[in-house]
């Protein structure tokens, strides 16, 4: 296993984090105990999980996800030092979730103490902000018009973007968290909180996590190179596109228990006609180069330059194997040339 710093924490983590969204609806806790056993054992120490996990959110499975891993750190006390532990708070438009109200340093703080109970852990290594309170171009938002830029109040999201920074600084100081991160955000987030942080003497965003994948690169360029020269680990979720790079659901599949048979909060909007022509055309050049579908779509991934650490997730321990094993393979010349050739025919298939 490889390992890169976690923005300027001097934290190290694994370029495999594991992902738990599925955990407490898809998955049980039997089988969440077997895919911490199996990645702590491989090397992977980077665990990511959310508040309002597990997925697709509604307010039975509010909070599963974290009690789960809590219930495993109970049983295991003396391995909580083995991995670095990150959660999220909600962002506003979930009504059951603190009434569907922005985040704030008030509700951060709240949010902070009910996550350690469900944990049951001390501390979490990096809290993350899961949405902006401001609309971004994330979930099938990014296409331009879909949502307006000029509408937005920018001193009244700075003045909130300062009011949950010393929020987070008064967890930091007392113990209960040790970084904060972005997630679902954009560079000018990024670069708001960093000026901000550096104005007021509060601390620095660490880490943004963002969808990224062969059929969603709208991170890249821009984004991930200001993430590098601002240190700012760049943590892309779904890169299998929802499960969609393996193939599964070609040609309208929709294989028992897999996710997308599940109601989802923001409808199957990675379902295309050009998402099902690229992806047949990866699975022939992963065949051609002797790799699963899967495994090239993560290769790929942990390859691009700028990315630090890739969150994968599975429903089974197979999944789990096939998807770690990834890391350890290399794409040749040949194969990133093929790869690239279809990338260009598809560049923004959904």
């Amino acid at each position: 296993m490889k390992y890169v710093p976690l923005g300027r924490t001097g934290l190290d983590v694994s370029r495999v984090c594991l992902g738990t969204m599925t955990w407490g609806t898809q998955n049980d806790q039997a089988d969440a105990d077997v895919q911490i056993e199996y990645a702590l054992a491989n090397g992977v120490n980077f665990i990511d999980t959310a508040e309002m996990y597990s997925v697709p959110p509604t307010p039975e499975s509010y909070g599963k996800t974290e009690t789960i891993i809590g219930n495993w750190l109970a049983r295991n006390p003396s391995r909580r030092k083995e991995f670095v532990l990150a959660t999220k708070i909600a962002g506003p438009g979930m009504k059951y979730v603190r009434d569907g109200s922005n985040i704030s340093g008030k509700t951060v703080i709240e949010a902070v103490d009910a996550s350690l109970k469900r944990l049951q852990t001390d501390y979490i290594d990096l809290y993350q902000l899961h949405w902006p309170n401001r609309s971004t171009p994330h979930f099938a938002k990014h296409f331009p018009g879909v949502i307006s830029f000029t509408d937005v109040d920018r001193d009244e999201q700075s003045a909130q973007m300062l009011d949950i920074l010393q929020g987070l600084e008064t967890c930091i100081k007392a113990g209960k968290i040790r970084h904060f991160g972005l997630s679902d955000d954009t560079t000018w987030g990024i670069n708001e909180f960093i000026r901000l942080s550096d104005k007021h003497g509060l601390p620095r965003v660490a880490s943004i996590q963002n969808e990224f994948s062969l059929l969603h690169t709208k991170d890249w360029p821009y984004l991930i190179e200001n993430c590098v020269h601002e240190d700012v680990a760049y943590l892309p979720w779904s890169p299998l596109a929802a499960g969609a790079l393996t193939g599964k659901y070609l040609g309208g599949a929709r294989p028992v228990g897999s996710r997308w048979t599940y109601s989802q909060r923001n409808g199957i909007f990675r379902d295309t006609p050009l998402v099902d022509k690229a992806v047949t055309a990866y699975i022939e050049v992963a065949k051609k180069h002797g790799f699963t579908a899967a495994q090239l779509a993560l290769a790929w991934c942990d390859q691009v330059d700028g990315v630090s650490s890739t969150i994968i997730g599975a429903t089974s321990l197979e999944q789990l194997k096939e998807d770690m094993s990834a890391f350890d393979m290399t794409l040749s010349e040949d194969a990133l040339k093929d790869i690239m050739s279809v990338f260009k025919e598809y560049p923004v298939p959904f």
